[in-house]
């Protein structure tokens, strides 16, 4: 493939684009992902998957698997695995000037401030249905000429507990107008700014890329093996986890379900490298543009790396180095979690202003890292020439530092040698 002919590097097809924008747009606070497991993910799997594959679902959450072998337990397996739980802000309580205090989750106060969101309220009359709420903004001084001198020069910042949704509702028992709707604590709010195409080439930006990114990469994984012919020798489950953003605990479950030989995580990385007041930080210099991260450190098998690295030189698709230390912090991680021997890595692509609404990247990393995986599960499926290869493979070749070879400096080029002498 000529280095120009190869999709990363090229813009994002249409169709595509549009696929990513309705996984990254639908609806699915914590505890409530079926809008986009059930709503779009199963129907995409199902529009290519091959016969013989399934779609597996859960009773305690609304996770989904696509798996191209139900049953086979006797096959080698790989989970590819991404999250569909977005960050939401809940109702807390309401005041008698109609203000709805919420709380802020894992977002920045700061970054709130301003912003329209959805308001998704179970009806109290009709447990398990739900209304929507479209046009209040997330507000806490209300104007600057209310804050104190601290706020106004940056000194101090927005306490979440100061945090309220604004309906702009007026007149007499605003209280009562907000309770006769059938708000009530506990219900959620989702920032409301869809995907679209950004100022710079083949950019885009937008909420929640978190992680409707890493469930859009396990998709669009997953048709490709379909249509490269399926897998032949290994079980692959396409995996749309949740419960990742209050401790990854939907993974782990699934995890401690399936009993994955093989764990790739997808999730979304930093763009350390344009981050603001970090330089001094010394941060691994991932950034936006220069293809997929490969978690290195923490929990990551070394064989399992070394043959996603492998495939992704073979065949020219960038690729970054992540160093992750104590914890890949994504899904990556269910396996340990979930108390399931398995070989684990993580892979992303780095993103900007990540848990805001202005999360930006890069499609040409979405496709890199796309290409990467398939690619990876590939040469895994090659690999298993008969039962039980990759078990002992990855049993038997774990890394052996006391038998790394001696590296000797290699000297110094002629002309810098000369330098200096001088």
């Amino acid at each position: 493939m000529a280095e120009n002919d190869a999709p990363w590097n090229q813009p994002m097809p249409e169709g595509q684009f549009q696929l990513m924008h309705d996984i990254l747009a639908a609806p699915s606070p914590i505890g409530i992902e079926g809008a986009m497991t059930l709503g779009v993910l199963k129907p995409y799997f199902e529009s290519f998957a091959p016969s013989g594959w399934a779609v597996q679902q859960f009773k305690g959450h609304a996770g989904v698997i696509l798996d191209t072998h139900p049953g086979r337990d006797d096959l080698f397996k790989v989970m590819v695995i991404g999250h569909a739980d977005k960050i939401r802000m809940q109702v807390r309580s309401i005041g008698e000037d109609g203000k709805i205090w919420i709380n802020s989750d894992s977002f920045l106060p700061t970054t709130l401030i301003g912003h329209e969101v959805v308001l998704f309220s179970e009806d109290p009359e009709q447990p398990g249905r739900y209304r929507r709420i479209e046009g209040g903004t997330v507000e806490a001084l209300g104007a600057i000429h209310f804050a104190d001198q601290s706020v106004r020069t940056g000194e101090k910042g927005v306490k979440k507990e100061q945090l309220y949704l604004e309906l702009q509702l007026t007149g007499p028992k605003k209280k009562k107008q907000v309770e006769d709707l059938g708000i009530r604590p506990g219900d959620s709010i989702l920032l409301n700014r869809p995907i679209r195409r950004g100022f710079g080439p083949d950019s885009f930006y937008g909420a929640y890329l978190d992680n409707g990114l890493g469930c859009f990469v396990t998709a669009e994984t997953a048709r490709m093996i379909a249509e490269w012919g399926g897998a032949e020798n290994i079980r692959m489950l396409f995996t749309v986890a949740t419960y990742e953003e209050i401790g990854r605990f939907g993974s782990r479950v699934l995890a401690g379900e399936m009993a994955p030989d093989a764990i790739v995580g997808v999730d979304v990385n930093h763009d350390f490298s344009a981050a603001p007041g970090v330089a001094d930080k010394r941060f691994c210099p991932l950034e936006m543009g220069k293809g997929f991260t490969l978690s290195v450190g923490s929990v990551v098998s070394e064989q399992l790396n070394s043959i996603i690295e492998a495939t992704a030189r073979e065949h020219g698709i960038p690729m970054q180095r992540d160093v992750v230390g104590v914890d890949t912090g994504t899904d990556g991680m269910a396996g340990v979690l979930g108390n399931v021997d398995c070989a684990a890595t993580s892979v992303g692509f780095p993103i900007r202003n990540m848990h805001t609404i202005s999360e930006s990247g890069c499609t040409r990393d979405v496709i890199a890292a796309i290409h990467g995986v398939a690619r990876a599960l590939q040469a895994l499926d090659r690999a298993e020439t008969e039962p039980g290869t990759l078990a002992r493979r990855f049993r038997e070749n774990h890394p052996r530092l006391d038998q790394a070879a001696p590296l000797a400096h290699p000297g110094l080029p002629a002309d810098e040698d000369k330098d200096a002498d001088a």
